[in-house]
């Protein structure tokens, strides 16, 4: 089925069954923004401590964990992870794991899609020094039985995955024993993904979870409801999304009470940024690469690049309130 059918069909269906969660009332005991936007001096801080991300790149090793939720939703995880070795290359499977202890990073795929389409952003977020992990959906991801209502069960299953990861740090004669800061994690995810992600900090909300990255997402289903402590967001959108529309991105966007950012690509579509190697993929993964080593290094200096990051090659534009 053609991308924007199967993406039509999920912003009808979650419209029918999840309008009340985005009309903008609050839920009880949900903490909601306010209607304008506050003063930046009064803005929630990240609860990072301040530290320094690693200067040069890795090499990257990949690999599988095979995960079930319930015993009835599969969810094989592929983790892209910092390795020994010379960098630049291609992903290694199973290659040992450089020494260090790194952030993790959960991230949602697209409806239809699957992790390893997203494999040049996510293996550069790995080479900077960040485990990422990758759960395939049952339902939704290419292959699936399509059913595009499991949106809204996807946020239990990351997090369900991310305490499984997570273990691995403790877990003997595995090899990421002791490679992961297990108290700084972020969420990231495209399209359904991102709906996933907005729902790890409002309905679903993972409070392990520091920091998310939200590309081309909506609330829709999930809500604005963002609750917790402080996690900055950076919202990534293309202003020509024929799929999720910008004004419904940035209506989410404009939602969060927390240090956030928008990157607005004037000439962007759904995705495809993301998908092919290219000027537009490079401007938002050295976005991401640097608001990720500021959310879970608390590395000041990468705050402080993000701007030139955005603005490089005239590409997109940054909506800064971090």
């Amino acid at each position: 089925m053609p991308r924007r059918r199967i993406a039509a069909l999920l912003a009808a269906a979650l419209l029918a069954v999840g309008v009340a969660g985005c009309s903008g009332e609050p839920e009880p005991g949900r903490r909601t923004a306010a209607p304008t936007e506050p003063p930046k001096a009064t803005t929630p801080a990240p609860r990072v401590p301040a530290g320094t991300a690693p200067s040069g790149s890795f090499a990257v090793g990949v690999r599988q964990l095979k995960l079930n939720r319930d015993g009835d939703r599969p969810l094989p995880v592929t983790i892209w992870y910092p390795a020994r070795g010379s960098a630049g290359g291609s992903a290694e499977r199973s290659a040992p794991a450089a020494t260090g202890r790194f952030p993790v990073v959960m991230f949602s795929h697209g409806l239809n899609g699957r992790p390893d389409d997203y494999a040049t952003l996510l293996t550069r977020w790995s080479a900077a020094g960040l485990v990422v992990a990758a759960p395939t959906f049952p339902h939704t991801a290419r292959g699936g039985d399509g059913n595009v209502l499991d949106v809204l069960n996807q946020p239990a299953d990351v997090s369900y995955a991310l305490t499984r990861v997570l273990a691995l740090d403790a877990k003997a004669g595995d090899p990421l024993r002791g490679r992961l800061a297990t108290d700084r994690v972020a969420a990231a995810g495209h399209s359904a993904g991102g709906v996933t992600t907005i729902g790890l900090f409002t309905a679903g909300r993972d409070d392990r979870l520091d920091a998310g990255v939200v590309f081309a997402g909506t609330a829709l289903g999930v809500g604005t409801a963002f609750a917790g402590a402080a996690a900055p967001q950076l919202f990534v959108h293309g202003e020509a999304d024929e799929v999720v529309g910008y004004a419904s991105g940035r209506a989410a966007y404009d939602r969060v009470p927390w240090p956030k950012a928008m990157l607005s690509l004037p000439k962007g579509d759904h995705g495809r940024a993301l998908l092919t190697d290219g000027a537009a993929l490079r401007v938002v993964s050295d976005t991401t690469v640097e608001f990720l080593r500021w959310t879970l290094y608390g590395d000041a200096a990468a705050k402080g690049r993000l701007p030139a990051e955005a603005a490089r090659g005239g590409l997109a534009t940054l909506d800064d309130r971090l």
